[in-house]
């Protein structure tokens, strides 16, 4: 059975969902990847069931207390973040608290306290106005390959190709429903592969023929703002790049 990489993911994901959910039954502690596991997979699965962002992370944040998980992991694990599969796309849902209310030990005698760690904020190569078409907000990660962000959000594509936004990394930019917004655009680095995502690329972003392809796909699929023109012009398109 052919699986694309995010499907992969998921099924990893809820294997280890599966694990947990025995072991919990079992009148077992979870530790912090068993109780990530857990809350993630109930959130996966109450966007396959059809509940809004805000209902599927309640669900998520239900499903475990501070007494089900081994000491130490509430201060460990503060927020959980997953991308789901909603009815209206893929989304961002970030469980914050996800062991309901505790009191942290961050004031216990002996607690060791991290220093704030610096945060780098990229400098913008690209500025792109973005419009969100869909009736609910649409969350995109710093680190996303924008190309392939939710088909409702309603920018040149083409010009985002190859581009993730110019945030700190882990940090994610809110669109409103019917609204409108200018981000920044920085390339992605490193190899330049683009695997998963929406699974217009799962590649090299830099093959020959990549782009046009990425492009016909997008289009297929409904994706706004992936006409073909955007597959014929490219050279117009990055001339924006500042």
């Amino acid at each position: 059975m052919p699986l694309t990489p995010t499907e992969r993911d998921r099924l990893l994901l809820f294997t280890a969902a599966e694990l947990a959910r025995a072991r919990h039954a079992r009148g077992l502690r979870l530790n912090v990847p068993e109780a990530t596991a857990l809350v993630a997979d109930t959130v996966c699965e109450a966007a396959r069931d059809g509940l809004r962002l805000a209902e599927a992370v309640k669900r998520g944040r239900s499903v475990l207390g501070p007494d089900d998980v081994l000491p130490g992991v509430v201060d460990v694990v503060t927020e959980i973040q997953v991308e789901a599969v909603f009815d209206d796309g893929t989304r961002l849902a970030a469980v914050a608290d996800p062991f309901g209310a505790w009191e942290r030990n961050d004031g216990a005698p002996g607690a060791v306290l991290p220093a704030p760690a610096p945060v780098d904020v990229p400098e913008p190569a690209l500025r792109l106005a973005v419009r969100n078409t869909a009736e609910v907000p649409v969350s995109v990660t710093s680190h996303f390959h924008f190309f392939e962000a939710n088909p409702r959000l309603a920018f040149d594509r083409a010009a985002a190709y190859g581009m993730r936004l110019a945030l700190p990394a882990g940090a994610s930019f809110r669109f409103d429903p019917g609204g409108e917004a200018e981000v920044g655009l920085v390339p992605i680095g490193g190899a330049r592969i683009a695997i998963g995502f929406a699974g217009l690329v799962d590649g090299p972003l830099d093959a020959f023929g990549a782009k046009a392809e990425a492009l016909r796909r997008a289009a297929a699929c409904g994706y706004l703002g992936a006409d073909a023109a955007g597959a014929d012009a490219p050279a117009a398109l990055e001339g924006r790049i500042l």
